[in-house]
């Protein structure tokens, strides 16, 4: 003989068919079939006597059935729902005012004093500790907004969320607490994580908002990553020339000093002296030169509040900034953000004087090399004049003695 509990299960579940709204995103039937498996798992460990889970698990399959009558007025047509059933039914009246009273604790959100009546609050908030839970959530806005036409804006309903989760909501039995309220909280965590996201997302979309109009134009985008890209290339070739220039000039040192000094004691070998030494000047100037072309410059590194307000300091090249401490150059980069003239102007000014430091290292490098070439040829002028003129054939020889 089947049971009032089979009755109303099989009741609900016709009610659904027969009255299912495509609006009820939350209040389904699958919702429904939950909120039942819970109310047993809850009632399984609560200590109620054997009526009284049967009041309090009727009391959860007709929570919120009221919907499919009337979502504005679901409490009442809850009421009337279960009154209508089980009077038909024939269950006693003491009985029905007992579910009704569970429906009454539940749908009004007193605060409830018997077992039962914290029993089904509990079952009532069991999806605030679902796993899924947000998209729930989400699911049960859309339904409001569904049937109201005007529902609540997601920043409005995150915070409600937030609010009821934190403050405004506690389990009552002791499973309740023992087994729910963890899920609960990692729930919360989860909400406030998302709002950081979110304020985040807004506040890009407001700045991006900010600079709508004042975003620049394509081309100049181009001319300054260009230009930039253009100026860094030639420094890199210029300190390449450089380098290659200090390697040969050492090579050309070393093996000097190697082959060619240490013959320079003997007598014979005095005519080399002056193209020896014309030569290893030459090469030490090309390579003090090479260095003096490649050698960094550091700035101070810092920077007053009055030198950004004036737009004074280009916060874009490291040798205005590597002293500053880290929060006093974020302050300073918001102010660059903040100004597009701003912007434009230090993105100018580290063209400017990257420039200015090409300019400095070609001017040198020119030199390097003019001063390599003439070293070279002056070099290999010397040695043929001294071979020529004051070679070894040319020493006189010493007359002999007379016998």
């Amino acid at each position: 003989m089947a049971t009032i509990i089979d009755k109303v299960s099989e009741y609900i579940e016709k009610l659904y068919a027969d009255n299912g709204n495509e609006k009820l995103l939350f209040h389904n039937l699958s919702y429904k079939h939950t909120t039942v498996e819970r109310a047993k798992e809850l009632l399984e460990e609560t200590d109620l006597d054997k009526k009284e889970k049967e009041a309090v698990l009727l009391a959860a399959w007709f929570l919120d059935t009221g919907c499919l009558i009337s979502y504005q007025n679901a409490f009442e047509e809850s009421k009337k729902l279960a009154r209508s059933f089980l009077s038909g039914e024939k269950y006693k009246e003491k009985d029905i005012e007992s579910v009704l009273h569970l429906l009454e604790v539940a749908g009004n959100k007193e605060i409830p004093e018997t077992l039962a009546e914290k029993a089904i609050c509990d079952i009532d908030n069991h999806f605030l500790t679902d796993k899924d839970y947000e998209p729930k959530s989400e699911l049960l806005k859309e339904e409001i907004r569904a049937f109201t036409g005007n529902g609540p804006s997601d920043k409005k309903w995150r915070k409600h969320a937030i609010k009821t989760l934190r403050n405004r909501h506690e389990y009552h039995t002791p499973y309740a607490r023992e087994n729910w309220q963890s899920q609960k909280e990692k729930n919360l965590k989860k909400l406030l994580k998302n709002k950081k996201k979110a304020k985040k997302l807004e506040r890009k979309e407001a700045l991006k908002a900010k600079f709508k109009n004042q975003i620049p134009d394509r081309g100049i985008q181009t001319l300054y990553r260009v230009t930039l890209r253009n100026h860094i290339k030639l420094s890199d070739i210029a300190d390449t020339k450089a380098n290659i220039l200090l390697s040969v000039n050492a090579i050309i040192i070393s093996l000097s000093l190697a082959n060619l000094v240490p013959k320079l004691d003997n007598p014979s070998n005095y005519y080399l002296i002056y193209p020896t030494f014309t030569f290893i000047v030459f090469c030490i100037a090309s390579m003090v030169m090479s260095v003096l072309a490649t050698r960094p410059n550091i700035t101070s590194g810092e920077f007053t509040r009055e030198d950004v307000e004036s737009k004074k300091v280009n916060l874009l090249f490291f040798g205005n900034f590597h002293k500053m401490k880290l929060d006093s150059y974020e302050w300073a980069m918001m102010k660059l953000i903040e100004d597009r003239d701003y912007i434009y102007k230090s993105l100018t000014k580290d063209l400017y004087y990257l420039g200015v430091v090409l300019e400095r290292k070609y001017r040198l490098l020119r030199w390097t090399y003019t001063v390599f070439m003439i070293g070279m040829i002056l070099s290999v002028i010397a040695f043929g004049v001294a071979l020529k003129f004051y070679g070894p054939e040319r020493v006189l020889e010493v007359p002999e003695l007379p016998s």
